[in-house]
């Protein structure tokens, strides 16, 4: 009886003990909450203490011991909370584990609060803004053993206290901006299995030789680190020869550095690898057969200087499932047995020198998804086994000597991608083609194709690019083509396609490019095609059209337009009449226009007498109705705006709006968006205006009303002589229309990526360029640093840099810009997150992919597309930088490869550009440069890494890109 009173009393006292604790705990996270964190969403409601509620076990994110209820772990990942470390979390005393990632926490993390966290065991900070130098751990935190504070906006070196926790298994720092080179220290921390330090910038500096004690280890990351020299020994160990003792490792990622050198042969003593990637380095020689043997499951080498054969016991690897050795130099043919032993997934040997067949047995086990090899020398057919392997979404075989009919089964398959371009491979698409009913894009351009296009090739509901040219296509364009509604770009020129062009290709509503040049096409130009909401190029130049060329063509925003070599008639619709165009209609004599020399102009034809007599009489009986109806009524297009709308002028100007409304007509417009319509207007003193009439009316566009405001909120404020001036606004019922100065040269995109010759781009020399990058910088510079409140622009590119007669640049199209808050400490704060992306696609920063949120150095990341674009002449996306790259990793990629040469090389190439001879490679072949330009090229492509940074952090403000450009000595 005593022992039963006994054992009820404990329990009793306990379960005291534990929901004292338990209340303690409550109050202690209810208090936090309260006073460190924000929770806009409400995602922690439940963090009250009520009558029914005092136990955290319950709560949301909190996780308690199973047995005792004592509370062990808060995860409270995603939740979108915002404010600093919450330390006062740690006086849960039983608290073993933190995890706060995927929030808006932000502010530094101080060592001494952070003591009262010693006895934790798991830190995750993730994806959030916390910034300063690392926090420092004392000796205290001996149970230590995961750091996770991945994506944040830490500087400075990792500090040595990191180097001393020798419980530490996890050590994850990847994405932020830290100092230093990558510290021999880490090679201490000898329980570790993880180590992720990718995407840091380093300085450069060498993988120590140290990490080849870390031989527990499982996954080395060091992505993009700024790794230099050769891979050390003790890395077999790890990768160096020493590299190779690390036998436990199971994934190593060294990609994306500037590692130098062969492979060491030791890295075939990790035996236990599967997964080996030290793609994007400098790493040169052969594929060690040692290496070549290993039973990896992911086998990654592409973009290095990698050369000679294949071993062929890289094709016996039972696991082989991701093959990629892609931009390098290897030669000799592809083993034959490539896929016959393992489940090949993903195949790209592209941009090699293999010559030789392809593989047959590649899809032996039926797993085969991925097949690139294009830019080899590969010859023969296309393996008819290729047609069985329906697990095959993608083939990129473009760019080799591939010969024969594809077989019909591969036509047939379910791909996404089509890519034969370039090789020498005939017959026909066959009507089966229809079965691949999630192709996305055929492009087989540059073969010898014939037959008629099937009607059946608009059973493809998801095709997008259709690339059919220089082949021998014959009879007519189907005219089922309208119901391709995601058709963007077609290309059918040098064919021998006949007649007429579809109207109901009006209903292709995404069509950006068509081009049907060099065909034998008849029939008029359907003025439908007018409809075309976002098609801005458009060439139907050599074939036989005839009629005259629709008005309604002016409803679109072409970039390139061209109907020249037809049988054109008539006038020239006069929103065309500019120099700009003047080639696009060469080779129709029957075409007219004024002022467009060498087309000749329109003359009147000649009436008999008493015609023109009548005419006369008619005509003016017809003044004299219109004078009267005009007085009566007042046409909306000839009346002065009503009395109820507002005017506003933000600059002394010498005309009204009674000046500029009437010229708002069919033939003045030179571009349209879609906000509205841009007119050019000539006033009778002889100024010029550019005048954009936005959509109005009761139903006017809801895009339209913001880029209004926005222009007018912003423009109507700045006065800068790089930010194009707004001259005047008038606001109405029925319309509503901005008037700025008119900018003779047009956009910068224009001039830079116009295939037709423009009339600036013989003056667009490396002076030109510089001084409109330097103009443009100052235009940006001023928004953000002295216009009060700063203004971000969120649509920084070519197009919206307009040049004027002396091609000064003129920052433009402030239809996205927001202004920026200011904190009390006088940072800016980032604008409010966004529904949707702002921007234009190839100038929009990472961080986009992350966060909807956006800074000033958005900004940055675009002018440095900008800066990049003016060196390369290239537009952002150009498809000459291959597979999933833009300009941005094209140039880094092009920086590193250049090196200067030994003073052997200098005095063979004494008629090169010095140390720059490689840098050619990457400028504009329209520009001639002298010595000392290729230095400023130098100097400005190292201005536009740094802008293009993956990291915001790591971004120069735009004060600093106009300090680094006015500089007339090289970067440090």
């Amino acid at each position: 009886m005593t022992t039963i009173t006994t054992s009820l009393f404990l329990s009793l006292v306990l379960s005291c003990v534990l929901q004292v604790s338990s209340n303690g705990d409550a109050e202690i996270l209810s208090r936090v909450k309260r006073s460190r964190l924000s929770d806009p969403d409400g995602k922690l409601n439940d963090w009250i203490i009520t009558g029914d509620n005092r136990n955290p076990c319950n709560w949301t994110g909190i996780k308690c011991d199973s047995k005792n209820r004592s509370v062990t772990a808060i995860d409270l990942s995603g939740y979108g909370l915002s404010g600093g470390f919450p330390y006062e979390f740690c006086r849960v005393r039983t608290l073993v584990n933190i995890t706060l990632s995927e929030n808006n926490l932000n502010g530094t993390i101080d060592s001494a609060p952070l003591s009262l966290c010693s006895r934790i065991h798991v830190l995750i900070l993730n994806e959030n803004g916390f910034s300063g130098k690392l926090p420092e751990f004392s000796p205290e935190f001996r149970s230590l053993r995961v750091i996770e504070l991945e994506s944040n906006l830490f500087t400075g070196e990792i500090p040595e206290s990191y180097g001393k926790l020798t419980s530490l298994r996890v050590l994850n720092l990847n994405g932020n901006s830290l100092g230093g080179i990558v510290p021999a220290f880490l090679g201490n921390l000898t329980e570790l299995t993880r180590l992720e330090l990718a995407y840091v910038r380093f300085e450069p500096g060498p993988i120590p030789s140290t990490f080849g004690s870390l031989t527990k280890l499982s996954y080395l990351r060091l992505t993009n680190s700024n790794l230099v020299g050769e891979i050390p020994d003790s890395i077999g160990n790890l990768i160096p020869e020493s590299i190779g003792k690390l036998k436990s490792v199971y994934q190593l990622e060294l990609y994306d550095n500037n590692l130098s050198g062969k492979l060491p042969e030791s890295i075939g003593n990790l035996t236990a690898m599967r997964n080996f990637d030290v793609s994007q380095n400098n790493l040169t020689g052969e594929l060690p057969e040692k290496i070549a043997s290993l039973q990896l499951v992911s086998f990654n080498l592409n973009d290095n200087f990698f050369n000679g054969e294949l071993p062929r016991v890289v094709a016996l690897n039972p696991n082989l499932v991701e093959f990629k050795i892609f931009n390098n130099s290897f030669t000799g043919t592809l083993p034959r047995s490539f896929g016959k032993f393992s489940g090949v997934t993903e195949f790209d040997v592209s941009t090699n020198r293999f010559s030789g067949e392809l593989p047959p047995y590649l899809c032996y086990m039926k797993k085969l998804e991925r097949l690139i090899s294009f830019g080899n020398r590969i010859k023969g057919e296309i393996p008819e086994s290729y047609g069985e392997c329906d697990s095959l979404n993608y083939i990129r075989t473009a760019d080799n000597k591939l010969s024969g009919e594809v077989p019909v089964k591969v036509w047939e398959l379910p791909l996404t991608r089509l890519e034969l371009s370039n090789n020498q491979l005939q017959g026909s698409i066959p009507p089966s083609i229809s079965n691949a009913r999630n192709l996305s894009q055929l492009e087989i351009s540059g073969n010898n194709f014939s037959g008629e296009i099937p009607g059946r090739i608009c059973d493809l509901g998801e095709l997008r690019v259709v690339d059919l040219s220089r082949n021998r296509f014959s009879g007519s364009l189907p005219s089922c083509i309208n119901r391709l509604k995601n058709l963007e770009r077609v290309e059918m020129q040098e064919n021998m396609l006949d007649g007429e062009i579809p109207s109901s290709l009006s209903s292709c509503s995404k069509l950006t490019e068509l081009k049907l040049s060099d065909n034998r096409l008849r029939g008029g130009i359907p003025p439908k095609l007018g409809e075309l909401p976002v098609l801005n190029y458009l060439d139907l130049s050599n074939n036989q059209l005839s009629g005259e060329i629709p008005p309604e063509l002016l409803k679109l925003k072409l970039n390139q337009f061209d109907v020249s070599d037809n049988r054109l008639s008539g006038k020239i619709p006069s929103g065309f009449q500019q120099d700009i165009f003047l080639r696009s209609f060469f080779g129709n004599p029957d075409l007219c226009a004024p002022d467009m020399d060498p087309i000749r102009p329109c003359r009147s034809k000649p009436e008999p007498r008493f015609v023109l007599v009548i005419s006369v009489v008619c005509i003016v009986a017809l003044i004299g109705a219109l004078v009267w109806l005009f007085i009566k009524t007042k046409p909306l297009f000839q009346r002065k705006p009503k009395r109820t709308d507002k005017v506003t002028i933000f600059q002394r100007v010498g005309f009204t709006e009674e000046d500029a409304y009437p010229q708002l007509t069919e033939d003045n417009i030179i571009g349209s968006g879609g906000s509205g319509l841009v007119y050019r207007v000539t006033l009778k003193s002889g100024e010029t205006l550019a005048v954009k009439k936005l959509w109005g009316g009761p139903g006017r566009k809801p895009e339209s009303e913001s880029v209004f405001r926005s222009e007018v909120e912003i423009l109507g404020r700045v006065r800068h002589g790089n930010i194009v001036k707004l001259l005047m606004c008038c606001s109405g019922e029925e319309f509503r229309f901005l008037v700025y100065e008119f900018m003779e040269n047009g956009s910068l995109g224009d001039v830079l990526h116009s295939e037709k010759e423009h009339r600036a781009v013989s003056t667009l020399d490396w002076t030109t360029r510089f001084s409109i990058a330097l103009g443009a910088a100052q235009g940006l510079a001023y928004l953000h640093h002295d216009s009060v409140p700063a203004i971000v622009h969120r649509d920084v590119k070519s197009n919206n840099i307009l040049l004027d007669h002396e091609m000064k640049p003129r920052v433009a199209d402030f239809g996205l810009a927001k202004p920026l808050k200011r904190e009390d400490n006088n940072s800016v704060s980032h604008v409010s997150p966004m529904s949707c992306v702002a921007g234009s696609y190839g100038y929009i920063a990472p961080e986009y992919g992350y966060t909807m949120r956006v800074n000033e150095k958005s900004d940055v990341y675009s002018f440095g597309v900008v800066l990049l674009e003016l060196i390369t002449g290239k537009r952002p996306n150009d498809s000459s930088f291959g597979e999933n790259k833009d300009i941005v990793k094209y140039a880094m990629e092009s920086a590193l490869c250049y090196s200067s040469p030994s003073p052997g090389d200098k005095a063979m190439n004494q008629d090169s550009p010095g140390n720059f001879r490689d840098l050619s490679k990457l400028v504009d072949p329209k520009m001639e440069l002298s010595r000392g330009e290729y230095e400023e090229v130098e100097k400005v492509l190292e201005i536009a890494l740094l802008c293009t940074s993956s990291f915001p952090i790591s971004r120069p403000t735009m004060r600093k890109v106009v300090e680094l450009l006015k500089e007339k000595k090289p970067l440090e």
